[in-house]
């Protein structure tokens, strides 16, 4: 009896949430990020000492999906999450030998500078969200304003859903970001917009890229944290599909 209570207790904690495993509405090999609770919320300062990311896993940002072969010393990433009530809160760690934001205005081609993105999926539906929010995806620039497609088409800031900073430290540049998440039911023009409370065993798409620029008029490099496969790799602006799982957790 005993090994037989042994024996259900291992199926329940490998067992993969029904949420987790339903593979209709995303692409197959598809990564899981489980985020720990943060008991007091990192400072968004650049500075990768608070107590909070130390319980977190890192993640690699090395799946190439537009440009040449580069060196560790042109692009390396990784990143960690946690969250709490009101916040994900990413640490983004990256190498990159030339800094460059070329384009002033950010709502002009915002995508071939120096770029972080973040893409987050609230209900972790998949699916289609070039110009609606189905899904977001966060172009967070050097002067960390955060723009997206509108639902008019048109590219329009998002910055106030977002906290960001960076910081060069050594040949290391470590870039710390909280994000309030909303749901797809967001209005671009309304006033009473509220993000989504965040708790233990919510389930989310998210996925992390970023955009090199080394010099040239348009970025070099695209490089994500999934593997992205078939003719358009850099389809995670409009395909929630290709995004990992985020689950949060204790």
């Amino acid at each position: 009896m005993r090994v037989r209570h042994l024996w259900v207790l291992a199926v329940m904690i490998t067992a993969i949430p029904p949420a987790l495993a339903d593979s209709s509405t995303h692409d197959p090999n598809r990564s899981i990020y489980r985020a720990p609770y943060a008991q007091v919320s990192p400072t968004v300062d650049g500075l990768p000492d608070d107590q909070a990311w130390r319980f977190a896993n890192w993640r690699a940002v090395k799946e190439r999906w537009l440009g040449p072969a580069y060196t560790p010393d042109d692009f390396s990433g990784r990143y960690k999450v946690v969250w709490t009530e009101n916040h994900l809160h990413i640490l983004f760690e990256l190498t990159d030998d030339i800094i460059i934001d070329r384009y002033r205005n950010p709502l002009i081609r915002y995508w071939d500078d120096d770029t972080l993105e973040i893409f987050i999926d609230e209900d972790h539906s998949g699916g289609n969200h070039q110009y609606n929010h189905n899904a977001f995806a966060y172009h967070i620039s050097l002067d960390n304003q955060a723009i997206d497609l509108g639902t008019d088409s048109k590219p329009r800031s998002y910055t106030h859903h977002v906290e960001s900073r960076w910081k060069q430290n050594g040949d290391l540049i470590h870039w710390e970001v909280n994000i309030q998440v909303y749901s797809d039911s967001y209005n671009d023009d309304g006033q009473d917009n509220s993000p989504v409370k965040l708790h233990r065993g919510k389930v989310m798409g998210f996925l992390l890229a970023y955009c090199d620029n080394d010099g040239s008029e348009i970025r070099e490099n695209f490089i994500g944290s999934e593997i992205a496969e078939g003719p358009s790799p850099d389809r995670g602006w409009i395909d929630a599909g290709l995004f990992g799982t985020l689950e949060l957790v204790d």
